[in-house]
């Protein structure tokens, strides 16, 4: 199942589903765009097995130019994404699909330290048990504590994320 409707913040287990819908998208997305991006990356929670998501695929693309990103704008409309522009979130443009929403794209420049920081949080929770369980039981504690209140959830998880990203020197 995918799709969080607005306002909501719920928890979903891991499914091989979220993997087989990235591939489609990217798939689609790739068809699409063409030679107007560079990669397009699977990230967010639904990208790292055994770990609960909110049940949004979150999308990474690069792009060689950041510009390009106003030219990618009516692909990805006869795709079903809405364009909410480079104010959402920093140095990204930024796509959602569906009410519920079920996909997000997050589009940055090639080289984006942004960018840089979700692959490496992706890559170290994939090859660490350990911490990947904490930040399920932090998770867990957080959506349950805010279920109507997506910004605080995703603001406490801040501390967590930020000590991984130092000990992997993004200072």
């Amino acid at each position: 199942m995918l799709g969080l409707p607005k306002g909501k913040v719920f928890l979903m287990a891991w499914t091989a589903e979220w993997e087989k819908e990235f591939i489609w998208e990217k798939t689609q997305i790739e068809n699409e765009l063409g030679e107007l991006i560079l990669a397009v990356h699977h990230i967010g929670s639904t990208a790292v097995k055994n770990l609960s998501a909110k049940p949004i695929i979150d999308i990474g693309i690069e792009l060689k130019d950041y510009q390009h990103g106003s030219e990618c704008v009516q692909g990805l409309e006869k795709l079903g994404y809405a364009y909410r522009g480079t104010n959402i979130l920093p140095d990204r443009h930024y796509f959602s699909k569906g009410e519920p929403r079920t996909h997000q794209i997050h589009m940055f420049q090639t080289g984006s330290l942004y960018l840089e920081k979700i692959l490496a949080f992706r890559d170290y929770l994939l090859k660490n048990d350990a911490a990947l369980n904490e930040y399920q039981e932090l998770k867990v504690k957080l959506s349950q504590k805010h279920e109507k209140d997506k910004l605080l959830y995703t603001d406490e998880k801040t501390e967590f994320i930020n000590s991984i990203l130092d000990s992997l020197g993004f200072n």
